[in-house]
């Protein structure tokens, strides 16, 4: 496979992914699953719901797309995983929530940033960009929080709560694993092509994009269902 067909592919999926990702929203169909299924139930609709999170793999592939070996790859998606289990199990512990759209309009709003500092927005802005891992740490806390919103939509009902939570954890970060292997692949072969430069530049202006349209999109649905 040529660079040119793998960039068409990858414009393909990218472009459709956000079409795709409305699976991403909570429907009845995983309520009764979670309500007959048990906590194997939980892992396998917390597995669905990432792959299916067109916000978060969005923001995966735009941290991944910024590092350049293996070592600063698996320190950041730990930090990033270390932030999201701790507001996705503490905050649904706790009973700690917020209005949907409100918290992916932020997740969005990281998207965004992303590629803006991919593509050098700080530079040509001449700001010193904030810390990478201490960003990708709070937008992990932020990303947890988006996905424990979900979780509470469900009736969870109170036996095994705390197992149900831990189990629909486990579900996210399996999902996460498998996303981003070929996610990992694909980005390693492109750097190995002498056109990886445009398409860098493509992919991340697609992010700085998306996030915005994705912004625009949530705050939409927050003041249309407020007002």
């Amino acid at each position: 496979m040529d660079q040119q067909r793998l960039n068409q592919i990858l414009s393909v999926v990218l472009v459709f992914t956000p079409l795709i990702g409305f699976a991403h929203d909570v429907t009845s169909a995983d309520q009764e699953l979670l309500r007959a299924g048990g906590l194997w139930a939980y892992i396998q609709v917390g597995a669905t719901h990432m792959l299916t999170g067109y916000d978060h793999l969005l923001f995966l592939t735009g941290v991944i797309f910024y590092l350049n070996n293996f070592i600063d790859i698996l320190k950041f998606i730990t930090v990033f995983t270390l932030g999201h289990c701790v507001t996705l199990i503490g905050a649904t512990y706790l009973g700690i929530t917020a209005d949907e759209h409100l918290v992916d309009a932020v997740i969005a709003l990281s998207v965004l940033y992303k590629g803006f500092e991919n593509l050098g927005g700080f530079k040509v802005l001449a700001i010193k960009a904030p810390n990478l891992l201490f960003m990708v740490g709070l937008f992990g806390l932020i990303h947890g929080f988006g996905l424990s919103t979900r979780l509470q939509s469900f009736d969870m009902g109170q036996e095994q709560f705390l197992a149900k939570i831990l189990c629909f954890n486990l579900g996210v970060e399996i999902g996460q694993v498998l996303a981003l292997i070929p996610m990992m692949f694909i980005i390693s072969w492109s750097r190995t092509q002498k056109q990886f430069p445009a398409f860098y530049k493509a992919i991340n202006w697609y992010l700085f994009l998306a996030g915005i349209g994705l912004l625009i999109y949530q705050l939409y649905n927050y003041f249309n269902g407020h007002y």
